[in-house]
C-alpha cells in the first residue's frame, strides 16, 4: 500500500465514520477560546471545560484581563496543570492583543507567534477553529495516531509530522482532520495500550499490523 492510498483510505473512514470534527473546548468567542487553548497545554478538555467559566466571568475581554495581573489569575486555574506559567502566559496574551492588534485575536500565524503562550500547535488550533482556515495543529494525539497508523514515518518531530500531513490531506479536510485525529487518539488509540479490537482503521494501521497481527501469528507458530 502506498502511503497516498493509506491516507485516502483513512480520511474515507473518517468521512464516513467520525461522528464528530469539532473541538471538545467550551468557548463563545475568538478570546475565549484562546484562553481555553492555553490552558489546555498538558491539561484535559474535561478539566479546562471546568476552569475556563470562571475565567471568562472574571476576565471578559482582554482589556480587562491586561488590567489584571498573574497572581489574580492564577486564583482562578490553579486546578490545572502548570498555572503560574499559564497565569503569565495568559496576562501577557491579553495585553499583547489590547496593544497590538486593537483587542482581537489576529489570524496568520506570524501574528499568532508573537503572543505570550501561543506556540505553533496553539496557532495552527486558532487558524483551523477560529478561522476555518486549512491548518494542522499537531498535539500528541495527533503525533502518536499519525506514527501508528503510519501516515507519518517515524516523525521525529509536530513539525515534521504536520508537513507531512499536510502534503497528503486535501486542503478542504485539513481542519476536521485535526480533529479526528485528536478524538481517535483520546478515545481509541490511546498511549498505553490502544483500543485495536474496536478500531475501525486497523485494516490500514501500520501499528496493528506490525504488533497485534504478526503478534499472534508467532503466538500461533
Amino acid at each position: 500500500m502506498t502511503k497516498k492510498q493509506r491516507f485516502a483510505y483513512v480520511m474515507d473512514w473518517f468521512l464516513e465514520n467520525a461522528e464528530s470534527s469539532e473541538t471538545e473546548l467550551h468557548y463563545a468567542n475568538n478570546y475565549q477560546l484562546l484562553v481555553a487553548v492555553i490552558l489546555s497545554a498538558q491539561c484535559t478538555d474535561k478539566r479546562v471545560n471546568l476552569i475556563s467559566p470562571h475565567v471568562f466571568e472574571a476576565f471578559p475581554t482582554p482589556e480587562v484581563m491586561a488590567a489584571s495581573s498573574p497572581d489574580e489569575v492564577f486564583e482562578y486555574i490553579k486546578s490545572c496543570s502548570y498555572p503560574n506559567n499559564k497565569a503569565k502566559n495568559l496576562v501577557g496574551m491579553a495585553r499583547k492583543l489590547v496593544s497590538d492588534f486593537n483587542g482581537e485575536v489576529p489570524s496568520t500565524i506570524d501574528d499568532l507567534l508573537t503572543i505570550p503562550g501561543v506556540g505553533r500547535k496553539t496557532a495552527n488550533v486558532m487558524l483551523s477553529v477560529a478561522f476555518d482556515l486549512p491548518a494542522m495543529a499537531v498535539d500528541t494525539h495527533v503525533f502518536r495516531v499519525s506514527n501508528r497508523i503510519g501516515l507519518t514515518d517515524n516523525s521525529k518531530s509536530p513539525l515534521e509530522t504536520e508537513r507531512e500531513l499536510v502534503k497528503y490531506i486535501p486542503e478542504k479536510l485539513l481542519t476536521r482532520a485535526h480533529h479526528w485525529l485528536i478524538l481517535h487518539g483520546r478515545y481509541i488509540c490511546i498511549a498505553r495500550k490502544p483500543k485495536c479490537g474496536i478500531c475501525g482503521l486497523r485494516d490500514w494501521c501500520k501499528y496493528y499490523q506490525r504488533e497485534v497481527v504478526v503478534g499472534l501469528s508467532q503466538k500461533s507458530e
